[in-house]
């Protein structure tokens, strides 16, 4: 990423982040000159979307190829009433641009898959997978590990959600590679037996929580700021209130 100058509206406008020691000037200009890949705009991409759009990321990349519907607003915040029915890439850019007008969104009204997935993710310093299923998951994991690009990933589902992040191409301080995806998550279940966010039922304010903690590892990632979640597994129940953070390692 190359360093992007600030102009005098951006230095108003990030002002809270340039006073900020471990970001400042520079890491502010990390952000403008990343590119992030936000897999679904949904419950997770939402609020992922919002906050980075709001921190300055200079592009943004969405993927999805649904629609805006009624169920879906009472957890994806970044759609409204008045547009069930309409792409949910449209919908969000929409929100985004109003939010704030200077990241260059680049808007995928498609399905992440085996045809594209190289193509979509291979201009990306970051991507965040907040998909619902785990086809995608994988799909994104194997994808960012060959292309070697920085991967967040949350899961939801009812009351409890989690998040990791994977660098799996680079090492650790004592020289052990980093875990990928599948030392997580050896295989993908059966779809079958996985009950859906209309079958198993979701709190909506839960995506919020987990999306939240997915665009603040990806400030982080891109800034150099703090601990990434690289080999922790971070699980939040939001019926007692806590956070379980769970280590794993590389298993060769």
């Amino acid at each position: 990423m190359t360093s992007a100058p600030l102009s005098p509206a951006e230095l108003e406008r990030y002002a809270r982040h340039l006073v900020l020691p471990d970001i400042g000037g520079p890491g502010q200009q990390k952000l403008k000159a990343a590119r992030v890949l936000v897999v679904g705009a949904g419950g997770l991409g939402a609020p992922v979307l919002m906050y980075l759009a709001a921190a300055g990321i200079g592009h943004l990349g969405l993927v999805d190829d649904d629609h805006v519907s009624l169920s879906n607003l009472q957890r994806q915040i970044i759609h409204t009433t008045a547009n069930v029915g309409i792409a949910k890439v449209e919908s969000a850019a929409a929100l985004l641009t109003a939010i704030n007008p200077h990241p260059v969104l680049e808007c995928h009204n498609t399905r992440l898959d085996q045809s594209n997935a190289a193509e979509l993710i291979a201009d990306c310093d970051v991507v965040v997978d907040g998909s619902d299923n785990f086809a995608t998951r994988f799909l994104v994991a194997d994808t960012c590990e060959q292309l070697q690009k920085t991967l967040v990933t949350g899961a939801v589902n009812r009351f409890d959600g989690s998040i990791t992040t994977l660098q799996p191409f680079l090492a650790g301080k004592d020289g052990t590679p980093n875990p990928r995806y599948r030392d997580l998550f050896p295989e993908p279940p059966d779809e079958r037996t996985v009950l859906t966010c209309e079958e198993a039922g979701i709190m909506g304010a839960l995506t919020g929580v987990i999306g939240s903690l997915q665009a603040l590892e990806v400030i982080k990632a891109i800034t150099g700021t703090g601990q990434l979640l690289v080999g922790r597994h971070l699980l939040f129940d939001a019926s007692s209130m806590l956070f379980y953070p769970v280590k794993y390692a590389r298993s060769d």
